[in-house]
């Protein structure tokens, strides 16, 4: 499949997300929450109305809490960081990818949440691990790059079925590494076989959600939001102490669902946390204090599982298809 590289709207967007930040960023989330209100609906029904909890559509299994990069929208970035320093302990990492094992899941997985994966080292091995033992889940890197070269691409993508490449600027311009792996990969497609390489040119100033607050260039209003939102349902989010977050808006890591150290992972996903919580936020935001004032919404990425999801009544069907990152 080689490279793409992907603009959201050409040098349209980008001088909305730069020029008209705060206009570009509600239209967006104004759309987003009126086309995608009946599909939310409806998988929710599907999820709570299953005899057994369905397996989550992504696992999000941060094993490093930090990042490199100085996007202006996260509190993972490295001006803005708060959180104390943690790297998940090698026995959780390995438990986890088992116990996905015996779970038989077959849906996405991704090494990541508010972090850049290549700052953990053992990051290659990980994939490698976790490709051998679930052959048919959808495994998907995303990174901002800036550490990537043509030798770590070639190392992790015997793994993934995706590698996506977030590259962050402040001008419509690839950084000049990412250039070069850009320009080997097109030179050599035959040595990247059927992985999905994409790279997402990001404006690292724009404005995105609020993510309940945290968001450090777009603070949360007192205005209550009434949608719901499918991230209880979807994802299982694993920080690297091993604690259950509730999504990627938890950038600082307050909410508590579930432990690894103390339950197994298929009984975390139904804790009682996690059945208050989705009880609660079923019919709005407003009924959960973290997410009341939160205005995140996913830019696209679990919207073609859930209606594979609903159109096959199965928990997880075809998840080796292709999904965009945030």
């Amino acid at each position: 499949m080689a490279v793409r590289i992907h603009n959201f709207l050409g040098r349209l967007g980008w001088n909305a997300r730069k020029y008209l930040p705060m206009l570009s960023s509600e239209s967006y989330l104004k759309l987003q929450f009126i086309t995608r209100r009946k599909l939310q609906k409806n998988y929710i029904d599907h999820f709570m109305e299953r005899e057994e909890v369905p397996m989550p559509l992504v696992v999000n299994l941060e094993t490093i809490n930090r990042c490199n990069s100085t996007c202006e929208f996260c509190t993972a970035n490295k001006n803005a960081e708060k959180r104390p320093y943690k790297r998940m302990e090698d026995e959780l990492f390995y438990s986890i990818i088992d116990q996905l094992a015996e779970w038989g899941y077959k849906g996405h997985l991704t090494m990541y949440g508010n972090n850049e994966p290549w700052l953990d080292t053992r990051i290659v091995e990980f994939h490698k691990y976790a490709r051998e033992k679930l052959p048919e889940a959808f495994i998907f890197m995303s990174t901002n790059g800036l550490l990537l070269d043509v030798d770590k691409v070639k190392s992790v993508i015997p793994y993934v079925d995706q590698l996506i490449i977030n590259n962050y600027s402040l001008e419509m311009k690839l950084h000049e590494n990412i250039q070069v792996v850009y320009d080997y990969i097109k030179a050599h497609p035959q040595e990247f076989g059927d992985v999905d390489i994409l790279i997402q040119m990001r404006y690292l100033k724009e404005v995105l959600t609020n993510r309940a607050g945290s968001a450090p260039n777009k603070k949360a209003t007192e205005k209550v939001i009434t949608e719901t939102c499918l991230m209880p349902y979807t994802d299982m989010w694993i920080m690297p102490n091993g604690k259950l977050g509730i999504c990627c808006c938890d950038n600082l890591e307050v909410t508590d669902l579930a432990d690894l150290h103390e339950m197994p992972l298929k009984e975390a996903w139904n804790s009682k946390k996690y059945q208050k919580l989705r009880e609660a936020i079923r019919t709005g935001r407003q009924n959960y204090p973290f997410c009341k004032h939160c205005d995140f919404i996913d830019a696209g990425l679990r919207m073609d599982a859930v209606d594979d999801v609903l159109r096959n009544n199965d928990e997880i069907h075809g998840a080796r298809q292709s999904m965009f990152k945030r």
